[in-house]
């Protein structure tokens, strides 16, 4: 049962970032978009059922909730803290390497060498700010110079995401990795 050790303020004013003090997943990024999408995660679930929840987006020791327009966060942090107390705290070694092989099945999946290398860029330069600020960055793939990323958490549907640190991330990538580098949010 995660304790909840602070409640953060994120970019984008529709989402909240739970810290906690123990971990809910080891290292796997699950993110849902929907209720629908949630139904097979107790957790999620249970943070969707308090109602004006859209997206939920959890990964080891934050959780991230986006409301929509109507809910309140006064009304709604006391009643997602009740779910989030409820949740079982995961510590398993075995969990924890099942989560690192599962991360990088994109870049096993590939033989593009170009892949590894931006996972790695990603890893130190981008994904620590966008955990930060709730949220968190999967690449989908790399066909020919188009690579396909999905924002999660906090930063799905922050205006910011989509424009300046697309840009951000894009200029990066193409001074590091290949000038003909295009990033395209999907």
């Amino acid at each position: 049962m995660p304790k909840i050790s602070d409640i953060e303020e994120t970019p984008n004013p529709n989402a909240v970032k739970f810290i906690l003090r123990e971990a809910v997943s080891n290292g796997t990024a699950h993110s849902y978009g929907s209720a629908e999408l949630g139904e097979g995660d107790p957790l999620a679930k249970s943070l969707f059922d308090v109602g004006h929840v859209v997206s939920v987006f959890y990964m080891d020791r934050m959780i991230t909730v986006e409301k929509d327009d109507e809910g309140d966060w006064d009304d709604l942090l006391p009643t997602l803290a009740v779910p989030i107390r409820a949740a079982e705290a995961v510590n398993s070694p075995v969990a924890a390497v099942a989560a690192a092989v599962g991360g990088a099945i994109a870049t096993v999946t590939s033989d593009d060498p170009r892949l590894l290398k931006i996972n790695d860029i990603l890893d130190e330069k981008v994904r620590p700010a966008l955990m930060g600020d709730g949220g968190y960055l999967e690449v989908l793939g790399l066909k020919d110079h188009t690579l396909s990323i999905r924002y999660q958490g906090a930063c799905g549907s922050c205006p910011s995401s989509l424009t300046g640190t697309l840009m951000a991330i894009e200029g990066m990538l193409k001074q590091e990795i290949d000038p003909e580098l295009e990033v395209v949010a999907v």
